[in-house]
């Protein structure tokens, strides 16, 4: 181990707060892959909710309103909430370690939020306390969760200096 790093305790667990159900195979594998792996460091948990009734005649802003409830009704009390969003700013796997590490030392579970086709609603950005962008390209937002439980696999890699980040 790097004696000019630290280990934090891991005194949070994350939940991933997802609009959309019934995600292909790969994605559930993938997910749940990196979600056993991070079972010690930072339990990962997975919370799926409906998407929104959208098509002929369905009112849009309905649709990102009822997300949005359903949204903050799953956040549990105290947390640490960071929503997944195309404004938000660019971190670098580095910098989410960092992030990780001081969201650890405060003690707090965290929560990260991914909207739907449509992003998130109004009110779930707002009770949002950072919002992170994984970049300037357009993601499905069921391939987003898979990249943010690698990049939590990542960040505590690196706070644990092992050799998985190799960067």
């Amino acid at each position: 181990m790097n004696p000019g790093r630290v280990r934090p305790p891991a005194t949070c667990a994350a939940r991933l707060i997802s609009v959309g159900e019934r995600m292909p195979a790969w994605v559930a594998d993938g997910f749940a892959e990196y979600a056993k792996r991070l079972s010690r460091e930072l339990p990962l948990e997975l919370v799926e909710l409906r998407l929104g009734e959208r098509g002929k005649g369905r009112d849009l802003v309905r649709a990102l309103a009822d997300e949005g409830e359903a949204m903050i009704a799953a956040i549990p009390r105290g947390a640490h909430v960071v929503a997944l969003d195309g404004r938000g700013r660019q971190w670098s796997s580095e910098d989410l370690a960092a992030q990780l590490a001081n969201w650890r030392m405060a003690g707090r579970d965290l929560v990260f939020l991914i909207g739907g086709p449509d992003g998130l609603a109004a009110p779930a950005l707002a009770r949002a306390e950072q919002r992170w962008s994984l970049g300037t390209l357009t993601l499905p937002h069921m391939l987003v969760r898979l990249i943010l439980a690698e990049q939590l696999y990542r960040a505590v890699s690196l706070l644990g200096n092992h050799p998985y980040h190799r960067a």
